[in-house]
């Protein structure tokens, strides 16, 4: 049975984990729930409580599966009714791009309703995060056979911190720009999949194409987007251009190093002011 984190008996101290969402339950307990699991490890004597920032998300499962998962609001507000005094909120996002800034914003106004309130930083946010994650992604996407590129797929963004994907790759690839092995595109920000297309194809070098998301939760983007078997695809897209292509659809959030990351930030949490 998934635990959807939503009760009420919190006690003083609680740890609130923020993430976008997923209406894919599989995937959203292999990767939203695992990362709720690892903090609730890290923090045996807190109550760890969940909240999606999709309202499209809550409304789906909601009205498809009879399931509640609290926004950002709604979470704040139980904490408040059932007398919570230190808090901290963890968001599962990979960068502090809108949905972060947005639940910032929503957090200010609860700020002063709390004794104490922490904020861990998304995942992405230091060189220390960068390195840590790029050995994840070697460990779990490794490239064993010559002629072989991982393009992974980010959900991207029309923010300045977009450009995680370019520092991401970089790190990635150690910087050798002429032997690249990991491509970082995105769904909705730069580089664009022809981005990446025109980058493989011009070099000439690869036959292979291995697709993963670049993602916490391997969503409806993956599934599809990355996946499908639509024209527009990323996997077609590559097979009509006579590439060999696999598909690996594990959001990065199934990864313990990834778990244990967001863990740490939140360990970390440092005082919220507004």
């Amino acid at each position: 049975m998934e635990n959807f984190r939503n009760q009420n008996e919190i006690g003083e101290k609680e740890v609130l984990v923020v993430s976008f969402g997923t209406t894919f339950a599989e995937t959203r307990q292999k990767t939203i729930g695992a990362i709720e699991e690892a903090v609730e490890k890290a923090f045996p004597d807190w109550s760890v409580r969940r909240a999606f920032t999709s309202g499209m998300i809550r409304s789906r499962l909601a009205n498809r599966d009879g399931i509640e998962i609290d926004g950002p609001e709604e979470a704040l507000e139980r904490a408040v009714r059932n007398g919570v005094k230190e808090l901290i909120v963890q968001p599962t996002h990979l960068m502090d791009g809108r949905e972060y800034n947005k639940l910032m914003e929503i957090l200010a106004r609860y700020v002063p309703r709390f004794e104490k309130v922490s904020v861990g930083l998304p995942l992405l946010s230091s060189p220390e995060d960068f390195t840590a994650v790029a050995a994840a992604i070697r460990n779990h996407l490794p490239v064993e056979e010559e002629n072989t590129a991982v393009v992974l797929m980010g959900h991207g963004t029309d923010v300045p911190s977009n450009a995680v994907y370019a520092e991401m790759q970089s790190v990635l690839n150690e910087g050798d720009e002429d032997e690249q092995e990991y491509f970082i595109g995105t769904v909705e920000g730069t580089p664009t999949v022809t981005d990446i297309l025109t980058e493989i194809w011009n070099s000439a070098m690869y036959l292979d194409i291995v697709l993963a998301p670049f993602m916490i939760v391997a969503g409806d983007h993956a599934t599809n987007d990355l996946a499908g078997d639509e024209e527009e695809s990323w996997k077609t897209i590559f097979i009509n251009h006579g590439y060999r292509v696999t598909t690996q659809l594990q959001g990065i959030g199934e990864w313990p190093e990834i778990r244990e990351l967001f863990a740490k930030h939140a360990l970390e949490a440092v005082p919220y002011h507004i």
